[in-house]
């Protein structure tokens, strides 16, 4: 897992913004598919604000699947479901706009279903922008994730990775510091 700060995934082609100078995982993405085996990525985005910045480089190519789950409405704005992506880039955005009153088993749901989609795609490698502050405890969202919660998505994001050259995660969000820090814990705990 790359501890970076500050994070990356509102920051878009053309400028900087929402605490990200650089986009950390469009960044490794673009990296990526210079590799002479590396001909797709998926994106994985589970931070509560929508990665803006991550979709707005990959929306218009075909190379790269992007999956958001974020709260909506909720900084920055933008991430909407019917968001699916543009020209050859058609299909290869999946938005998950939710309410932050969500409960677990419903963010989970659509995490999975989610999942398929990226399966489905086929990607050679996984990146994930792993945003904490979809934690219950974080101030700048409401969505109802736990440190089991994190250990959960990262069992599944082991499962997809599966077969794959790769996966790497990118730390996001997270603003409370004891959340932040037993939430990242919980996480590699899952990838064990």
């Amino acid at each position: 897992m790359c501890l970076i700060r500050p994070p990356g995934h509102h920051a878009t082609p053309t400028r900087s913004m929402g605490f990200c100078l650089f986009g950390n995982v469009a960044i490794a993405a673009e990296y990526l598919l210079t590799q002479e085996d590396v001909s797709r990525v998926g994106i994985i985005d589970f931070d509560v604000h929508h990665g803006n910045g991550t979709q707005d480089c990959f929306y218009e190519r075909g190379d790269v699947f992007f999956l958001s789950l974020h709260q909506w409405p909720h900084y920055p704005g933008t991430g909407a479901a019917g968001d699916l992506g543009r020209g050859k880039g058609e299909g290869t955005t999946l938005n998950f706009p939710l309410p932050g009153e969500i409960d677990e088993s419903m963010w989970f749901a659509c995490f999975e279903k989610g999942l398929e989609a990226v399966e489905e795609f086929n990607p050679d490698f996984v990146l994930v922008s792993s945003g904490f502050d979809s934690h219950r405890e974080d101030p700048l969202g409401d969505f109802p994730l736990t440190e089991k919660s994190f250990e959960r998505i990262a069992q599944q994001l082991v499962t997809l990775s599966g077969g794959r050259r790769g996966m790497v995660s990118f730390l996001e969000g997270g603003y409370n510091l004891n959340a932040l820090a037993s939430s990242v814990s919980s996480y590699l705990q899952g990838q064990l």
